[in-house]
C-alpha cells in the first residue's frame, strides 16, 4: 500500500513540517507521494527534492488562494492516488484529513506521535496517557509537528501537475512552457489521441487541426474505437491497440484506463485533458488540465499557432 503526503505550503514554498511527514510515510513502509495544493506549482521542485519521495502531484487552482475545506478536500481527494494519507496536525490540516477520510470511506486519527509498521500510536486525555492502533486497511492520519526526524534533500522525484484553474488559456500557455522545456524539438515526435469523452467522432477534427499544427499523429483510445464505426482500430493506442512511445502525448478526453495506459505510459512527456477531475490518467500524466475539451481545444490551437508562428 502507498502513501500519500499532503505537503504544508507556506508563501509558496514547502514548509518544513513536509520532511517530516514524509518520514512518517517511510516508518509505515511503501512509496511515497506528495501532493502539494497551491495557486501555482512554485514549491512542487521542493518537493521533489526531498529524500524517500517516489512521485510528487501539484494540484493547482484557484481554489487554494484562501482556505476553503470542501474546495480542497474535493481538488486533493481526486489528484491524490489511494493508500494512507499523511497530513500535518494543524488545525486545517486535521479539518482537511477528516474532509477527505469521509469522502474515502476510511478511518482518521489525529495527533499521531509514534509509527511503528501498522501500529499508530496518539495521545488520549489531553496528552495523560497514549493509546496505540493497529491499522489494516487504509487510513488518513495528522502528525504533530517536531515528532519525526526530517528527511534530507537530495532527492529527484518525477512531477506531475493537475490544473484546476479556471482561466484555460493561461493553463493551456504554462502546460506548453513545461513542455518546451521538457522535449528537444529534434526528437519531437508528437501524437494527440482522443477518447470517448469527444463525445462524436465529427469531433476529432478539432483533434486533426492541433495536429496539423503540430505536424502530429492523431490516436484514439479502445472506447472510441469501439463505440464509433468512423474511427477506425488503426488509430487505436492500447494494449490491444498500437504501443507508442513519443516525445509528446496529449490524451483529450480519455479517462486512462489500464488498457490505454499500457500502450502509452513509456512517453516522455504526457498531457491529459478531462472534464473529470477523477480521471486516472491524472494520476499518470505530467501535466493534466481539468476541463473539456471544447473550452481547451481551440486555446490550445491558438497558443501553438501563435508559438509555432
Amino acid at each position: 500500500m502507498g502513501n500519500v503526503v499532503i505537503a504544508e505550503t507556506k508563501d509558496g514554498k514547502i514548509h518544513e513540517v513536509t520532511g517530516e511527514l514524509v518520514s512518517a510515510a517511510a516508518a509505515l513502509g511503501g512509496e511515497v507521494t506528495v501532493i502539494v495544493p497551491g495557486v501555482n506549482d512554485s514549491a512542487t521542485g521542493d518537493a521533489a527534492a526531498l529524500e524517500g519521495v517516489n512521485r510528487v502531484i501539484g494540484v493547482v487552482g484557484d481554489c487554494f488562494g484562501t482556505y476553503d475545506s470542501s474546495s480542497w478536500a474535493e481538488a486533493i481527494d481526486a489528484a491524490s492516488p489511494q493508500g494512507n494519507l499523511i497530513l500535518a496536525a494543524s488545525a486545517e490540516s486535521k479539518d482537511l484529513a477528516a474532509r477527505i477520510a469521509a469522502r474515502r470511506g476510511i478511518s482518521v486519527i489525529q495527533n499521531v506521535i509514534g509509527i511503528d509498521g501498522g501500529n499508530v500510536t496518539y495521545p488520549v486525555y489531553s496528552g495523560k496517557a497514549h493509546e496505540t492502533v493497529s491499522i489494516s486497511g487504509e487510513a488518513a492520519l495528522t502528525v504533530r509537528a517536531n515528532t519525526f526526524a526530517s528527511v534530507g534533500s537530495g532527492g529527484s522525484a518525477d512531477v506531475g501537475i493537475v490544473n484546476h484553474s479556471a482561466d484555460v488559456s493561461t493553463v493551456v500557455r504554462e502546460m506548453i512552457a513545461k513542455a518546451s522545456e521538457r522535449l528537444d524539438v529534434a526528437e519531437a515526435n508528437i501524437i494527440i489521441s482522443g477518447g470517448r469523452g469527444m463525445g462524436s467522432p465529427d469531433h476529432f477534427t478539432h483533434l486533426e487541426a492541433i495536429a496539423d499544427v503540430l505536424g502530429a499523429a492523431v490516436g484514439a483510445s479502445r472506447a472510441a474505437v469501439d463505440t464509433w464505426d468512423e474511427i477506425p482500430h488503426s488509430m487505436q493506442v492500447g494494449q490491444t491497440g498500437k504501443t507508442v512511445n513519443p516525445s509528446l502525448y496529449i490524451a483529450v478526453g480519455i479517462s486512462g484506463a489500464i488498457q490505454h495506459l499500457a500502450g502509452m505510459r513509456t512517453s516522455k512527456y504526457i498531457v491529459a485533458i478531462n472534464k473529470d477531475p477523477e480521471a486516472p490518467i491524472f494520476q499518470h500524466a505530467d501535466y493534466g488540465i481539468v476541463t473539456t475539451w471544447e473550452e481547451a481545444l481551440p486555446s490550445l490551437k491558438s497558443e501553438l499557432e501563435s508559438l509555432l508562428g
